[in-house]
């Protein structure tokens, strides 16, 4: 079972800048995908948002493009999602996601509160 310890949501006003980490309780980013997901609006699922492949490849979905940095420290075993200019319809739950083949592993999630 691997843990996923998220931190840096907070609350900021419309146009600033946060930065949430995601800290693995194992060195998983050679062998696992990682990713971040938000909840969804209201009926829908978990919003994926980017994803950093084993490789160091990245895609990231158009909710995430122009605004939001998917980034690793291998170094420090944490991975990072830079988010700018953000915007009232960015509050929600944030979390963190590993995957590799058919076992995923999420972390407890973490508030952004984007105020105008």
């Amino acid at each position: 079972q691997v843990l996923l310890a998220e931190s840096g949501g907070g609350s900021v006003q419309s146009g600033g800048s946060l930065r949430l980490a995601c800290v693995p309780s194992e060195n998983i980013f050679s062998t696992h995908s990682m990713a971040w997901y938000r909840q969804g609006e209201p009926g829908k699922q978990r919003e994926l948002l980017a994803r950093i492949f084993s490789n160091g490849n990245i895609i990231y979905t158009d909710s995430a493009k122009g605004r939001f940095t998917i980034s690793r420290d291998d170094a420090n075993n944490t991975m990072y999602l830079q988010m700018n200019n953000l915007k009232p319809e960015d509050t929600r739950v944030y979390y963190c996601n590993a995957a590799r083949a058919q076992h995923i592993f999420w972390g407890q999630g973490t508030q952004v509160t984007v105020s105008s």
